[in-house]
């Protein structure tokens, strides 16, 4: 049977006592006082061995705690930063959206000065009708073209058959012609693009 004599502290000395049965032989050693049995002390090194693990696993627990602490101060700082970018983007596209709306019809308007300068004209010459007349026509024709240009186009209604998104009834009359087609147009209508601005208003055959 082995003995050991053990005591934890640095400055006394280390013994152990060694004791064969057979022989009767003892060899002692000054390390402590009390005595372990060889099966206590492997019990003790199994469990300095789970300590030890125990402390790794903690170890390893406060090395990931800070890591994620880390990751998640970097998260929220770029957070914070996507934020504050996000607030110049409004800023700067309010602005923009602003600028826009302010000269949206700038080229619109540009286009339309020369049908003012034309009126300008027309006015200095209606003491000459044939000239007022002349520069009528040549006015309604620029101002007629720059709306042209900007897709805008007459609806057609002559002899077309009534259609409830183009054209709007004000008559109906009796007509050889097949029921439900125009027969004469009181107001222009109008699209823009694939958009109707206005409906034809019309007078349409029945029966």
């Amino acid at each position: 049977m082995v003995k050991f004599r053990l005591k934890g502290t640095k400055q006394n000395a280390f013994a152990f006592k060694i004791k064969k049965e057979s022989s009767k032989e003892e060899k002692t050693h000054l390390y402590g006082e009390k005595i372990y049995d060889t099966n206590e002390l492997k019990v003790s090194f199994e469990d300095i061995y789970r300590q030890l693990g125990s402390n790794i696993l903690w170890h390893e627990f406060d090395d990931e705690k800070e890591k994620l602490i880390k990751e998640k101060e970097e998260l929220v700082d770029t957070s914070k930063r996507l934020q504050a970018e996000f607030e110049n983007y409004k800023k700067r596209a309010d602005k923009e959206k602003t600028e826009f709306t302010k000269f949206a019809h700038a080229d619109l308007i540009a286009q339309m000065l020369p049908v003012l300068d034309s009126f300008e004209i027309a006015i200095k010459n209606t003491n000459d009708k044939e000239k007022f007349i002349e520069g009528m026509k040549m006015i309604y024709a620029q101002f007629h073209s720059i709306l042209e240009a900007e897709g805008l186009r007459h609806i057609k209604t002559a002899g077309e058959k009534f259609d409830p998104y183009k054209h709007e009834v004000l008559m109906k009359e009796e007509s050889d012609k097949p029921e439900d087609t125009i027969l004469e147009e009181f107001q222009k209508g109008y699209m823009l693009n694939d958009k109707v601005l206005r409906h034809s208003k019309v007078k349409i055959s029945g029966k």
